[in-house]
């Protein structure tokens, strides 16, 4: 090899070698097109050196010439130049000397190579300038969605904590940071345990099975509670309202969402509404139970003798004081239940007797009203005659309380059903035992369905205000069942009639007689099998 290519070929190498250890991003480019052009000129130098057309080293040009078009139009241009001033130096110097024959093939082996260079990098070159304008669009989209996130969770009032899989906070919003004393760069990245402490009311820890966002993370179903109290940095402790979500479609949850406030001043509001409205429904329950007498021995022939006209009126006013007894005492229920003196006294029960005897007892307000009510318990085992066996299903629940909730559902199916039937169903696996309560009424709007089991909420149409009510019957419902381990949800179509569900915990046969066999009954252990 000639001297001088040995020089250049060993610039070039040093130079390439600069450019790839020293390069910055943004002259990247320029100095591999500054390479490139040196190993151009290299090999082209090369060629001319040793025999021109006829040089063994001209597949090097060729290789090198395919290249060209990785630099766009600029390095086609130059190889595309370079060749052709080449060409027309051959045609117009060499070509007496050699055959026609030759320089045709030699003009193809020059020119074939860069079309195929514009061909190869053309292409891709479009292609990925297509994928990076898509890919920029997107980055764009990505950046201002989440900019917008960022700015609308920094916006709540309320405490918002993102926590992945693991456990670890991710995201902690300024509110979060106020309410919890954690400054956003101490709180990123730290198990969530240590920074949202989270106790019951009684100030006692809530172990990892109890804890919300344990359970979420593990069911990956949205859980929310108001009757928990938080930890702050300094040790304060605050009443807060929780609700955790779960992100993603995986089980358990890659991830949950807490989002929380205080709700300290809430809780001392509903404490003092509660406790004013037990002290003045025992105070008033005394002198109404007293009128309810008196009116009693008024219209108890023995006892009086009145006229029709006034034993109408008298009669009147017994049912309205009756009424104003039962609303008192469904007061106090809901003064006890949120308190927590509504205690229990379970026993066993078998609940389709138990639901024959209600029924029974409700049937002569059905037919006054002209409604069909029917018992059918399902899951019969066999026949006989043409008699169906009734299932058997034990559980262990406070009676009267079981008592007061599904006569509660009854009569409302009763009294929200203008024609038609109420059916109620027992059926059961297992663990449950499921009682349906299923009305052809006037059903409830799917707006109203979330709330339907709250305090004091009714359902506000044209229908339900002319039946009227306090709204507390189904909330009482709710939280009897849930003292009973149970619980209590509904389905409805608006026109067509609802179902209410009651599922509560079942207990085996072997259970059941050995528990009315002690004296005293212990909370049992549900059945397996």
């Amino acid at each position: 090899m000639p001297w001088p290519v040995a020089v250049l070929a060993a610039t070039t190498a040093v130079f390439s070698l600069i450019a790839y250890v020293w390069a910055p991003i943004r002259y990247l480019y320029l100095l591999a097109f500054s390479s490139y052009l040196m190993l151009a000129f290299t090999s082209g130098v090369l060629v001319i050196m040793t025999g021109n057309i006829s040089s063994p080293f001209a597949a090097i040009w060729m290789l090198q010439a395919v290249f060209a078009g990785l630099f766009g139009l600029w390095g086609l241009a130059t190889i595309f130049l370079a060749t052709n001033i080449a060409l027309i130096y051959d045609f117009a110097i060499i070509m007496p000397r050699v055959s026609l024959l030759q320089l045709v093939i030699f003009f193809l082996a020059s020119e074939v190579p860069i079309l195929i260079s514009y061909l190869i990098w053309h292409e891709k070159t479009d292609q990925e300038s297509s994928k990076t304008k898509a890919f920029d669009a997107l980055a764009q989209q990505l950046s201002q969605v989440a900019s917008k996130s960022e700015i609308v969770i920094n916006a709540i009032a309320d405490g918002v904590i993102a926590i992945d899989a693991q456990g670890m906070i991710q995201l902690i919003n300024p509110s979060a940071q106020t309410l919890l004393g954690w400054d956003k760069n101490d709180a990123m990245g730290l198990d969530y345990r240590s920074v949202f402490k989270l106790t019951d009311l009684k100030g006692k820890d809530l172990a990892d099975n109890n804890s919300p966002i344990e359970q979420v993370l593990l069911g990956n179903k949205p859980l929310s509670n108001n009757d928990l109290a938080l930890l702050t940095k300094s040790g304060k402790k605050i009443l807060i309202s929780l609700v955790v979500s779960p992100v993603g479609n995986t089980n358990p949850a890659s991830g949950a969402i807490a989002v929380f406030r205080d709700f300290t001043k809430e809780k001392e509001q509903e404490q003092a509404k509660a406790e004013f409205i037990s002290t003045a429904a025992h105070e008033m329950r005394t002198p109404v139970a007293a009128i309810e007498g008196y009116l009693g021995l008024a219209l108890n022939p023995a006892t009086a003798t009145i006229d029709d006209k006034a034993h109408t009126y008298l009669l009147k006013a017994h049912e309205s004081t009756q009424h104003l007894g039962r609303l008192f005492q469904d007061l106090l229920t809901v003064s006890r239940a949120e308190d927590g003196r509504l205690g229990t006294k379970p026993s066993v029960i078998d609940i389709v007797k138990f639901l024959r005897e209600i029924t029974e007892g409700l049937t002569p307000k059905s037919e006054a009203k002209g409604i069909f009510l029917f018992f059918k318990p399902g899951g019969g085992s066999g026949e006989e005659g043409n008699k169906t066996i009734p299932p058997v299903f034990f559980a262990y629940a406070d009676q009267d309380q079981l008592r007061e909730l599904t006569n509660n559902l009854i009569d409302n199916a009763i009294k929200y059903t203008k024609q038609g039937s109420v059916t109620i169903d027992v059926t059961g696996d297992d663990k449950n035992i499921t009682i349906s309560i299923a009305d052809t009424g006037i059903g409830i709007p799917p707006e109203d369905l979330p709330h339907l089991f709250q305090k004091f909420y009714r359902v506000d149409n044209s229908d339900t205000r002319e039946i009227g009510g306090t709204g507390l019957g189904l909330y009482i419902v709710r939280r009897l069942a849930e003292i009973n381990n149970g619980r209590v949800w509904a389905e409805s179509n608006v026109g067509k009639g609802s179902i209410f569900y009651l599922a509560i915990p079942r207990i085996s046969h072997e259970n059941a007689k050995s528990l009315e066999a002690q004296p005293e009954q212990p909370q049992p252990t549900v059945a397996s099998a």
